[in-house]
């Protein structure tokens, strides 16, 4: 069994959190946690929707603690998932991060776990990820790599992390900030689009909550381990979606793969920063 609490985050998408809770349900995690937003009023299928989604979390049939954040009403991406995780991590010391659309290999569950357990206290380190958009990088050579920048399309941190993420990012006013957080990403061609990213975000022009996630770990310096080769696939590019509505074919069709152990573990923590240019070229095609 999955000693690492797994958060689950859904809505109203039933066929796709049948398949990720499928995989869930393989990894048998001890406590699973379950966010969900509630139904939109101008969106008279959301109830039903929402209702089936719900539903298929009372199949858990393993030895598991359930938690059930459910929200009555529809608060949105940003201030369901934001509240939720903070939540979350308030209830545990680390957590794996799952929404419904991203479909993880089984063995990114295991890849978490030792990767939360080994850089537990090391303050460098801010977010384990499950997604790395190039599939595969100098993985005949290593198992992982650190990025400044890492992908929410699967992840896991610890609470100690988490304490300083904002919603509001109201640190972004600060003009001298803005500054440093692009000098941690050490290239205007990495830095820029970030830090458009997070000039929408805090002027409330995108419902979202991970770029504030983004600009949290930038703050304080901290690298994301990201693995040699992809292990999730997202689901979401579809009309339903919240922000993938459109197909990217490098980034739908993109499989995924697995991780081999026994994990080799780096004697160093810096960033790769061609991988974090190729990085922001493949996010941004």
């Amino acid at each position: 069994m999955l000693s690492t609490p797994v958060v689950f985050m859904i809505f109203n998408r039933p066929d796709l959190t049948e398949q990720v809770f499928q995989s869930i349900a393989e990894a048998k995690p001890r406590v699973l946690y379950v966010i969900a937003d509630g139904p939109r009023a101008s969106h008279p299928a959301d109830e039903a929707r929402c209702a089936a989604a719900r539903a298929i979390i009372e199949r858990v049939n393993w030895n598991c603690e359930v938690v059930r954040d459910y929200a009555a009403t529809n608060l949105g991406c940003k201030q369901r998932v934001a509240s939720g995780l903070t939540a979350a991590f308030d209830r545990y010391e680390r957590a794996i991060v799952i929404e419904d659309d991203v479909l993880p290999d089984a063995t990114m569950f295991e890849f978490f776990d030792a990767m939360l357990g080994y850089y537990a206290d090391d303050q460098r380190v801010m977010m384990v990820s499950g997604f790395n958009p190039l599939g595969q990088w100098k993985a005949a050579r290593q198992q992982y790599h650190f990025s400044c920048c890492g992908s929410i399309w699967g992840w896991a941190s610890w609470r100690r992390a988490w304490r300083f993420y904002d919603v509001n990012m109201s640190l972004f006013s600060d003009a001298e900030l803005r500054d440093r957080v692009t000098d941690v990403f050490g290239d205007p061609e990495i830095a820029a689009p970030r830090i458009a990213a997070y000039a929408r975000t805090h002027r409330g022009e995108v419902d979202t909550w991970d770029f504030q996630w983004s600009f949290a770990r930038a703050l304080q310096s901290g690298l994301s381990v990201v693995p040699s080769t992809n292990l999730v696939r997202n689901l979401g590019f579809r009309d339903d979606a919240t922000h993938t509505r459109k197909p990217r074919a490098l980034m739908s069709e993109l499989p995924a793969g697995e991780m081999t152990f026994p994990l080799r573990f780096h004697s160093y923590v810096a960033p790769d920063r061609e991988y974090d240019r190729q990085f922001t070229r493949r996010m941004a095609t």
